[in-house]
């Protein structure tokens, strides 16, 4: 069988996007988070609230190449953006105080992808 990869049309222009933005600033971070997204939905990741907890400090940037779940709780404020948010999720996160992010979002706000975490 052969792989035909993502076609949703929004996301084929935002992995065009990270490719050339990570070509345009030499950062690698945009080049690995395209790759990701460019995996089947079934292999893509899936991060819990909690993992986000546990991996981050306060008003710290990370990114998921993938959809951010609701299960857990967040005590700090994070910036979070992702492919997919859950409502659950997306509820947590700004009841911390915290932003939820589109990756256009996050590329248009640091081109470079310094202090980005990827949590995968």
């Amino acid at each position: 069988m052969k792989r035909t990869g993502p076609s949703d049309g929004n996301l084929l222009a935002t992995i065009e996007k990270l490719h050339k933005l990570g070509t345009q600033h030499d950062a690698p971070i945009w080049k690995r988070i395209a790759s990701d997204l460019e995996k089947p939905t079934r292999k893509r990741v899936a991060v819990n609230v909690y993992k986000i907890a546990q991996h981050t400090k306060d008003s710290e940037a990370v990114i998921v190449p993938g959809k951010v779940l609701g299960t857990g709780e967040l005590q700090h404020r994070v910036v979070v953006s992702a492919w997919n948010f859950s409502e659950g999720a997306r509820e947590k996160i700004m009841k911390a105080k915290g932003q939820c992010l589109s990756i256009e979002e996050l590329m248009e706000k640091n081109p470079k992808g310094q202090n980005v975490r990827i949590l995968a």
